[in-house]
């Protein structure tokens, strides 16, 4: 079988033959499944050994006459040598080869005119099977399917005489052909995205096969320099990434951070701290103002101080170009602390003073903003309202410590001392409680807690004051008869605080704030109480008390009759004598 797979067909011409090569392939080949024109009869030639065939041309465009095919082929016998058959056998051929040429002309005829017969049916033109046909390639009528090998562009080309073939060329690289690097991405390969051709290709339209077999080029479409420059781009940037956060890393875990040396140049600073401010709050805080060098450097100086994280709130005075170290240890120092402080059962005349004295005003200038604008410092609903109030703001200006300083207004002193009160009042749950306790609301609560805030020396007796307080507003107890008589309440009005006080005097006064003249509580509190005082009178003790008396000014006895109150007193006398 030939390596085209058509069976054995004719033996090979010798290569020193005259006529080698004139074999009649100068047009297509004749359609697959035709009879050859020895009438699919093997021929009884000497076996020659086969010589390899190429590829080679395809002719000059017109198909020889089997006749003419026929009368070209000799055979060789077993040396090599041309042997002619002799007259009659090759007349015997030509004949045939005739009639063979006459029947392909009648049957090219017919299909050319649509080869149908009566019956409107395709005519049927029957043929001999080729015994030599191996692959039963048999010629079939025209109208059946029937594959066609040598009429595409893809089929195998017509074997060429040794004398005229050639090495095949090596494939041309195109825009379609990748090349050996067939496993490439077409992106990196230079292919376009689509296969939309462009408008100045000449192969534009055709398929792969035109442009091979035309051997038209278009406008070769390459991407490689924008893939390679995109690759760069992208490489490049993420090792600018890498090192770029690297370096950072590196900065932040093992380099020490920038710091000053020393305890400061000398030029002090006020720097005001928030409530809840945690190490890195601070350290930009103090970064700001020029005290520290870094954050960082002020947190490791905090971490390793045992009491760093004790830096509470406040204002503070420290030095500029100061270490971390040197800083925290300052904030730890009372030396460096310029809050305003607060204390525990101050009247507000008092808190005014200190803040005008703070924020460098003169005199009298909290105080008349207080009166003015009480209303809009944010108390509650519950502390608004109620009549002949000495102070309005009496009992909100919570005892704590303040960052204060100069520059500030003093309605944003008040503000933030009314928000702390506000919310530790809500805290505590006075308007809860107030109801439990038999009072009308938290505003008698809160007036409850700044009497025994002014009565009591000491936390351990507020609770016992307190049971003081509730059992004289009974109306009907048997010892006071709903009065309370404090005297802290006519040192209030009176803005005093004297301890010697004639019972005569005391029942004189016609005040609302003169607890000895009037029964019940005051009309508001008479003082800021602090948050021992507030528990005291929120949970008071059921002993039974009603009297109280402090024989040193530091711890108050605790009495339930009036008799037993007299002799205390009396002690009490006797001891001022003897000094």
């Amino acid at each position: 079988m030939t390596e085209y797979g058509r069976g054995p067909g004719s033996e090979p011409w010798h290569p020193e033959d005259p006529l080698f090569g004139d074999v009649g392939w100068e047009g297509q080949q004749a359609q697959v499944g035709q009879q050859s024109s020895y009438g699919g009869q093997p021929q009884h030639y000497p076996e020659q050994p086969q010589q390899p065939q190429q590829y080679g041309d395809w002719g000059h465009g017109q198909q020889a006459d089997y006749g003419q095919a026929q009368q070209q082929y000799p055979g060789y016998d077993e040396q090599g040598n041309p042997h002619y058959p002799d007259q009659q056998q090759w007349a015997d051929q030509q004949q045939y080869a005739d009639q063979s040429h006459q029947q392909y002309a009648a049957q090219q005829q017919q299909y050319q005119q649509g080869g149908w017969d009566g019956t409107g049916e395709p005519a049927q033109v029957p043929y001999a099977a080729d015994p030599g046909d191996p692959y039963a390639q048999q010629a079939v009528a025209y109208g059946e399917q029937q594959p066609d090998f040598y009429g595409t562009p893809d089929a195998f080309p017509p074997p060429e005489p040794p004398g005229k073939r050639r090495t095949e060329p090596e494939p041309e690289q195109t825009d379609w052909d990748p090349g050996p690097d067939q496993g490439e991405h077409a992106f990196f390969a230079g292919a376009d995205d689509d296969d939309e051709p462009d408008d100045d290709d000449p192969g534009a339209g055709r398929g792969r096969g035109d442009r091979r077999g035309e051997g038209g080029k278009g406008k070769k479409k390459s991407r490689n320099g924008c893939a390679c420059l995109l690759v760069v781009l992208v490489f490049g940037g993420g090792l600018g990434g890498v090192g770029y956060f690297g370096w950072h890393l590196y900065e932040n875990r093992f380099r020490a951070a920038p710091d000053y040396a020393g305890s400061g140049n000398g030029d002090t600073t006020t720097v005001t701290i928030p409530k809840d401010a945690g190490g890195y709050d601070i350290g930009r805080l103090l970064k700001a103002a020029g005290v520290v060098e870094s954050v960082d450097a002020f947190v490791s100086a905090q971490q390793a101080n045992p009491d760093g994280k004790s830096i509470q709130d406040g204002v503070y005075t420290l030095q500029k170009r100061m270490s971390a170290t040197s800083a925290v240890e300052l904030m730890l120092s009372p030396k460096s602390h310029n809050n305003l402080v607060i204390a525990e059962g101050l009247r507000s005349s008092a808190v005014y003073e200190l803040i005008d004295k703070r924020l460098a005003v003169p005199k009298g200038t909290t105080a008349s903003v207080a009166e003015k604008d009480y209303k809009s410092l944010g108390l509650p609903n519950w502390a608004l309202n109620h009549p002949n109030l000495k102070d309005p703001l009496e009992g909100f200006l919570y005892p704590s410590s303040y960052a204060v300083t100069k520059g500030q207004k003093p309605e944003a002193v008040l503000k933030g001392m009314v928000s702390l009160a506000s919310a530790k009042y809500q805290d505590l749950g006075l308007e809860k409680q107030a109801k439990a306790l038999g009072l009308d609301g938290p505003w008698q609560l809160l007036t409850v807690a700044s009497l025994v805030q002014a009565e009591g020396t000491s936390h351990d007796d507020f609770r016992k004051m307190a049971e003081v307080v509730y059992n004289r507003l009974k109306p009907d107890n048997p010892q006071t008869y709903g009065r309370l008589e404090f005297d802290s309440t006519y040192n209030y009005v009176k803005n005093q605080s004297k301890i010697d006080l004639s019972i005569t005097e005391l029942r004189k006064y016609d005040n609302p704030y003169n607890t000895y003249f009037y029964k019940g509580l005051p009309p508001g509190p008479i003082d800021n109480p602090g948050e021992e005082a507030l528990k005291g009178a929120l949970n008071p003790t059921r002993d039974g008390w009603y009297y109280f008396i402090s024989l040193d000014g530091k711890t108050s006895k605790f009495t339930k009759t009036l008799a037993e109150h007299e002799k205390l007193v009396n002690q009490f006398n006797e001891a001022r004598t003897k000094h």
